[in-house]
């Protein structure tokens, strides 16, 4: 059960990091496709912002502590943060990145789930996989 924690918490500041960077590329996104991107980049993170409670509360449910400080949730993630502001294609290119380590610690979460008979966790795991792997269709069409 311990292993399926961890990997909530991995999830989880996987989520929030990604939720973060698709915000700040929203408030930066510059170009000729200026509308477009930033009302698709609006709606990406709105999407990813909603699932961090629900992740949170996961974690909750199996009787631990969902981590607290951004420094402990940037230690968990998966992905990188950014302190530059690429261009647009190079925005799409991260996030296209990014979504794909999500979709990897979303899959091992499932597993886990799975082995330790948590059955609501891995349902849950398996529709938040499917929301990413949509958002992993949008991300490689604008980016191709």
């Amino acid at each position: 059960m311990e292993q399926l924690v961890q990997q909530l918490k991995v999830i989880l500041g996987t989520n929030f990091n990604l939720y973060f960077k698709s915000h700040s590329f929203h408030w930066n996104i510059e170009g000729e496709n200026f509308v477009e991107y930033h009302t698709y980049l609006g709606e990406f993170y709105q999407k990813v912002f909603t699932n961090v409670d629900t992740i949170a509360e996961k974690i909750r449910m199996l009787d631990s502590y969902a981590p607290t400080g951004l420094s402990r949730i940037m230690e968990l993630s998966a992905i990188e943060e950014t302190d530059n502001i690429p261009d647009d294609m190079g925005m799409f290119t991260q996030l296209k990145t990014d979504n794909d380590k999500m979709i990897i610690q979303i899959k091992a979460g499932i597993v886990l789930a799975n082995n330790s008979n948590e059955d609501a966790i891995s349902n849950y795991l398996q529709e938040l996989l499917d929301q990413h792997q949509l958002h992993a269709w949008f991300l490689r069409s604008i980016t191709k």
